[in-house]
């Protein structure tokens, strides 16, 4: 009976080995970027009556929300980076003609409050290592009034493709954009996606029990004119 419960817990013992270093294992540091996220986007371009409004990674933030039963404990799990680029072309005369670029985002580089919680989701759930960038194509824009002057806040629907770890989806984002001056455009998009539909599974982790499967993106901005 003693040598029993020996090799039973000398087996418990291996098996927690195992499992602590494959949980080290899966979840070691990511992949830095592999290019600036600048880089990614297409740059516009005036032809007249138009300001060009680039997208600031030192005053902007991309940030998602997800909830998380964490060691029986609710948790909202927030995940933020600076890594996001892309252009505004406002028509000041005409905004029916102003024009919103692709968005792109790194999606290595979000962080949370836990940096192996980081390097799993954009390792396994992201799956940066072969689909580094977030992206967002707009297709169309409602809500733009007839004139556009300094100090107009407007509140606008962007829809167009999301595409995240090499999965399309159409979304709508409920934007608020402020053009504070000739040189300064600022404001926030937001919308909510289903993590299903975007095939973004999650590893079983013992400590988690349960994700949810609604995801807030949000993106606050600041965007400078471009000479």
């Amino acid at each position: 009976m003693a040598r029993s419960i020996q090799i039973a817990l000398t087996v418990i013992v291996l098996v927690g080995t195992v499992s602590t270093a494959a949980f080290f294992y899966l979840t070691r540091e990511i992949a830095a970027p592999s290019t600036a996220v600048q880089d990614t986007v297409e740059q516009l371009e005036t032809s007249g009556d138009e300001i060009v409004f680039r997208i600031s990674q030192d005053e902007s933030q991309v940030e998602y929300n997800i909830y998380e039963l964490l060691n029986g404990a609710d948790k909202t799990v927030v995940g933020t980076t600076a890594e996001v680029a892309g252009d505004i072309l406002v028509n000041l005369s005409d905004p029916s003609q102003s024009e919103l670029g692709e968005i792109s985002i790194n999606a290595r580089t979000f962080a949370t409050d836990e940096d192996r919680r980081d390097n799993a989701v954009a390792r396994f759930i992201l799956q940066s290592e072969t689909n580094e960038f977030i992206t967002f194509q707009p297709t169309s824009v409602t809500g733009l009034p007839d004139a556009v002057s300094e100090g107009n806040t407007l509140e606008l629907q962007v829809a167009g493709d999301l595409t995240i770890a090499g999965v399309t989806e159409e979304v709508i984002f409920d934007v608020t954009a402020t053009l504070e001056s000739d040189e300064r455009l600022v404001g926030s998009a937001e919308t909510t996606v289903l993590r299903s539909a975007f095939n973004l599974t999650i590893p079983e982790v013992p400590f988690v029990a349960n994700v949810g499967d609604d995801v807030t993106l949000k993106l606050d901005f600041v965007a400078n004119a471009v000479a």
